[in-house]
């Protein structure tokens, strides 16, 4: 821990706290080094257990150098715990899907290039493969807005309150994906990521175009993750 931040008393056993954060660290590094977000781009969070919290990313952090120390413990309402760490501007969505998805327990926002090719494209890409249909289940979009903004925690929220989806693309700007715990929501970035490249390298073989793929009936679309 750096010297010149202060942890608020928060209740949560340290040993428990200390796994999260080395596990967030962990989990950031790998999306960085498979190459699914550049730069400093991208925030990934974990829901403290039973409580009202969650660990996320500080602000301007390159996810391949992240160490724990590199996270802040917050309320979900917004008050910062790790006093002297500023949060990612995104924040807003993902204390948000917390708020309204009470079995998501981790929330992955990365910036993968062939998903982010059918954001910029305005498409949404159908799950072309079993591990995809299995393990995603169903996608949706929203619009560009700016990050950061409360139109976009708005639009985001829309998406995930209420419904069942696991992964969302942002126009023009990246994914998200929840789960349960911090490396399923992870996994399934990786997930989305493939599909939409098979999508892509699929249409080239047929010389047609990701939307026009003539897939087969699934007649099981969970026998993979059964």
């Amino acid at each position: 821990m750096r010297t010149e931040d202060v942890v608020v008393d928060n209740g949560v056993d340290p040993g428990v706290l200390q796994a999260l954060r080395d596990e967030l660290a962990a989990v950031s590094r790998r999306g960085y080094e498979k190459g699914l977000v550049p730069g400093v781009s991208g925030n990934n969070s974990v829901r403290v257990p039973g409580t009202d919290l969650m660990l996320i990313k500080v602000t301007s952090c390159c996810q391949g150098d992240m160490t724990a120390a590199d996270t802040v413990l917050m309320r979900l309402s917004g008050e910062v715990l790790d006093v002297g760490r500023k949060p990612s501007k995104e924040w807003l969505w993902h204390a948000g899907i917390y708020q309204c998805r009470a079995e998501v327990g981790a929330v992955v926002h990365l910036h993968p290039p062939y998903a982010v090719a059918f954001a910029v494209a305005n498409e949404v890409p159908a799950l072309v493969h079993a591990a995809a249909r299995g393990h995603l289940r169903a996608l949706d979009s929203v619009d560009l807005l700016p990050a950061g903004s409360q139109e976009l925690a708005d639009a985001v929220l829309e998406k995930f309150s209420g419904t069942g989806i696991r992964g969302l693309i942002m126009r023009e700007h990246g994914t998200v994906t929840v789960g349960p715990d911090l490396r399923t929501a992870y996994y399934r970035t990786e997930y989305l990521e493939d599909n939409a490249k098979v999508a892509l390298l699929a249409a080239q073989i047929t010389g047609g175009v990701p939307a026009g793929l003539a897939l087969a009936h699934d007649g099981d679309p969970l026998a993979e993750v059964r």
